[in-house]
């Protein structure tokens, strides 16, 4: 006899992390509810077999809660593996969370609480915590913006139908980047009110990260490019207001004393080269207030406060020609 649907499924997308994986899973293991009531979908972007075997072993070590192993190699990316598994959910309400979060014990139950009692939203946003100390990494900082965030996928449970009727994520975002906003646009344009469940919390502590990593997250700027297309009235007012013009002014500064210096101007390319250090060194004092001033830290923050206008202004454009969109 078939057993009764679950009525959620935790949707997880994840790439060769199989330690932060195992204690994600642990942590969904561990609800106060039963096991029957919900399932466990782990979407695996890598296909990679030591974490089927990771699956494995959890569900014979845990015998009363369902976890599914899905291999996902149609797509790339966690937008295409979460479609992946929320097309194989048998649930009315899909939860999606990341490898990388603890959800605590109450996260399953109270994400279903909040929306039982709202019929007509078509889905909720919970509450992510992200341990910082008094004075974060830039890195640290970057990560907590997830507590702040109106929906994260770090967080979420969305009802099947609304998901089934938009056709799901937007697979064309490749990276953990902007996917999830443009999930929300699209359900509250389209199906109804997206709402909150302050009470499903999951814990989101900070990664490791290499020196420098600010410099290679600005390629994630090619993706504001795609939500600016699709939903440009919303992105300016809720995601960022005004283009970021003192990068144009840093690099328009150092375009100007580039090509004064060839012409043999040097009054004007030392007044950009001022200008450029100026800009630069605000730019700089602005992303150490209130940061760690260790030596190393405050060196990443001289040398990427140098790379990051030009890079993100490369992504930009980038962005806007492959979405053929007018995105500043």
């Amino acid at each position: 006899m078939r057993a009764p649907d679950p009525a959620v499924s935790v949707v997880i997308p994840t790439y060769r992390r199989p330690d932060l994986l195992e204690r994600c899973l642990r942590a969904l293991c561990a609800q106060d509810i039963d096991g029957g009531a919900y399932e466990v979908i782990v979407c695996d972007d890598g296909c990679e077999p030591r974490i089927a075997k990771l699956v494995e072993a959890l569900a014979a070590e845990h015998p009363h809660r369902v976890l599914r192993y899905v291999a996902v190699s149609r797509t790339q990316g966690p937008a295409g593996a979460r479609n992946a598994g929320a097309w194989r959910s048998r649930a009315g309400i899909v939860a999606f969370t990341d490898d990388d979060t603890i959800p605590t014990p109450a996260w399953v139950r109270e994400g279903c609480r909040a929306l039982a009692a709202m019929p007509a939203w078509s889905a909720a946003s919970g509450r992510t915590l992200v341990p910082t100390p008094a004075r974060p990494t830039d890195h640290e900082r970057d990560t907590a913006g997830l507590s702040t965030a109106e929906f994260v996928t770090a967080n979420c449970f969305v009802r099947r139908k609304a998901l089934v009727s938009i056709g799901g994520f937007d697979e064309r975002f490749t990276r953990a980047w902007r996917e999830d906003s443009d999930l929300q646009f699209r359900l509250e344009q389209e199906v109804g009110p997206v709402g909150r469940a302050p009470d499903a919390v999951v814990v989101h502590p900070v990664r490791p990260a290499p020196w420098g990593s600010s410099i290679a997250a600005q390629a994630k700027v090619y993706f504001d490019a795609l939500l600016y297309k699709k939903h440009p009235a919303l992105y300016r007012t809720r995601i960022r207001r005004f283009p970021p013009w003192q990068y144009y002014v840093i690099g328009l500064a150092v375009v100007v004393a580039v090509v004064a210096a060839l012409a043999g101007a040097w009054r004007v390319a030392g007044a950009a080269a001022l200008l450029w250090s100026v800009l630069t060194a605000w730019f700089c004092a602005r992303r150490l207030r209130g940061a760690a001033l260790t030596p190393s830290h405050v060196a990443e923050m001289v040398v990427t406060s140098i790379l990051i206008p030009p890079l993100s202004l490369y992504w930009r454009l980038r962005g806007a020609l492959a979405f053929q969109t007018r995105f500043l």
